[in-house]
């Protein structure tokens, strides 16, 4: 067995970069502390600031391939303080769409509904930054329900082009979601709104 706590944030981050779990825990134990700080020094909430470092290093494992980091310690200060400024966003977000007089039923669903208008939001906010047909697609047949053949003529594309087109955007969506998370989480909305 190795010893990592000796290891330098450069042999760590190299055997990171391999899957090495014991790498990634002497990470996480040689950092968490720093960037609980980082981040309750911008939240000045505690519960935020744990959720917020917990987040980074999740992503740091979900990554680890991916990510070339040069310096740890100012990678990770620059995740917490990204993710800190994605929380504040969100947040803005819900609060806009909650301030927009939304009636909702019953108190309970109330945080359902929320989120299921912020997810879809959010998922119009992907639309947008698609490329212009696969977008004008995408909004054609899920917002106007307009048939293939009613948008390939529009537009002038072939049906195969508008399937494909759809299927691009649905995929774009899809990743885009899983990358930030949202999968689980809209499944959860969908299914407590429609049960």
């Amino acid at each position: 067995m190795f010893d990592y706590s000796t290891y330098t944030d450069e042999q760590l981050t190299a055997l990171l970069k391999e899957g090495d779990e014991a790498a990634y825990t002497e990470i996480y134990r040689r950092y968490w502390k720093k960037l609980l700080l980082i981040a309750w020094n911008h939240s000045k909430d505690k519960v935020v600031a744990k959720d917020i470092v917990h987040d980074v290093f999740i992503s740091l494992w979900e990554r680890y391939a991916q990510v070339d980091i040069d310096n740890l310690p100012a990678f990770l200060a620059t995740s917490v303080k990204f993710t800190i400024y994605k929380y504040y966003q969100k947040e803005q977000r819900r609060n806009d769409l909650a301030a927009q007089n939304y009636q909702f039923e019953t108190a309970v669903n109330d945080e359902d509904k929320l989120d299921a208008i912020f997810l879809q939001e959010y998922v119009n906010g992907i639309v947008e930054k698609m490329p212009e047909k696969c977008r004008l697609v995408f909004s054609y047949s899920r917002n106007m329900g307009m048939k293939n053949s009613e948008i390939a003529t529009k537009i002038q594309i072939t049906e195969k082009g508008v399937e494909a087109n759809l299927t691009r955007a649905l995929r774009i969506i899809k990743g885009e979601l899983k990358n930030h998370g949202w999968m689980i989480i809209a499944a959860s909305i969908l299914y407590r709104l429609f049960k």
